[in-house]
């Protein structure tokens, strides 16, 4: 059995190089039988302590091609672990109002996982189609101010492990790489503002988050007792924030912000799957959703514009996330993506 694997399922801190070694093993096909299930299977068991995380992202890190510096340090990520209470495409919707409010906009995703309908799901259902390099994500991004990468952010092992496993299901087995999924991405965005649904996770994506705030990144991960993986606007919201390696810790409460009004119900994924799911996510970016969906919305978008440091007035960002919906803008920035996609066709 391969170190790292005795090393995760002992508990015992990886080192740099064992990653290293086995990825390479991986790569060149020289794992033997189960190796990688058991190594999902001990990260999926128990989240791994900060040595193990930190090098287990340094040589993810190492191994992909770095994206041009410079080219998306001004702009926001918005992603969530999934999983919890079962909500429309927030996120996809917050990450378009923020590119109307002015915020450069760079969202990844996944398909879906546990919910009905990801995020590359529904662009898909838009007539979208994700990013497959970073010269093409800059340049959408620099005409639409906003781009949704698609999966060449993530390394290439991922989907190694996924085919070493088979004919095992990945999502039975490996709920860790879609809980670490956020900081797999390899675009390196000015800000990410990631919602956890599960508090249990929330000290092993702490050290996630640790990771990429020693590279500037300032890194918002964020709690509430409703279990869903973005703010919300009706309940209280735990903030920690990772930035230059040090932690802090705020709240979120609806009632100083203005907020406050409806309840879980309205921001939930209706049962007909991804048709219904992109009718109510049209509807709320229309600027025609429920108190619930119109206010969380707002409160994720101007949480971007916050964490990017576009503004630190919440009261400011919440009015134009609101004006963004009213006016029709929010909406317009989903034509400018469609209108680049059929002139590209």
């Amino acid at each position: 059995m391969h170190e790292a694997v005795v090393s995760l399922i002992g508990r015992v801190p990886v080192e740099l190089p064992v990653w290293r070694s086995f990825w390479d093993r991986l790569h060149s096909g020289g794992l033997l039988r189960g190796e990688a299930a058991a190594l999902l299977a001990s990260l999926s068991t128990e989240m791994p302590g900060r040595e193990t995380l930190h090098t287990l992202l340094a040589s993810l890190d190492e191994r992909r091609t770095p994206a041009p510096a410079g080219d998306f340090t001004g702009a926001v990520n918005i992603v969530g672990t999934g999983g919890g209470l079962a909500t429309f495409n927030i996120s996809t919707a917050a990450a378009l109002v923020a590119a109307a409010m002015g915020v450069p906009v760079v969202k990844t995703g996944s398909r879906a996982y546990t919910s009905r309908c990801g995020s590359l799901d529904l662009l898909t259902r838009l007539g979208i189609t994700p990013t497959t390099s970073h010269a093409q994500t800059h340049a959408v991004l620099e005409h639409c101010g906003i781009a949704f990468a698609g999966l060449f952010v993530y390394p290439p092992e991922i989907a190694l492990l996924a085919r070493a496993v088979a004919p095992l299901d990945l999502r039975a087995l490996g709920p860790f790489v879609n809980t670490l999924g956020p900081f797999l991405a390899g675009t390196p965005t000015g800000a990410q503002v990631t919602g956890v649904a599960r508090p249990r996770h929330l000290e092993g994506l702490g050290h996630a988050a640790s990771y990429a705030s020693r590279a500037g990144r300032t890194v918002w991960l964020a709690v509430n007792d409703a279990g869903a993986d973005e703010l919300l606007a009706f309940t209280a919201n735990t903030v920690h924030a990772y930035e230059d390696g040090a932690h802090t810790e705020f709240t979120l409460s609806p009632r100083p912000l203005g907020l406050g009004g409806g309840e879980p119900a309205g921001l939930a994924v209706p049962a007909g799957g991804v048709e219904d799911s992109t009718a109510l996510f049209l509807e709320v970016l229309a600027g025609r959703g429920n108190a619930s969906a119109h206010q969380t919305v707002c409160l994720n978008a101007a949480a971007l514009a916050v964490a990017g440091r576009r503004t630190g007035d919440w009261h400011q960002a919440l009015a134009a996330a609101a004006d963004a919906l009213r006016s029709g803008a929010a909406l317009d920035r989903l034509e400018r993506l469609r209108s680049l996609e059929a002139a590209h066709a």
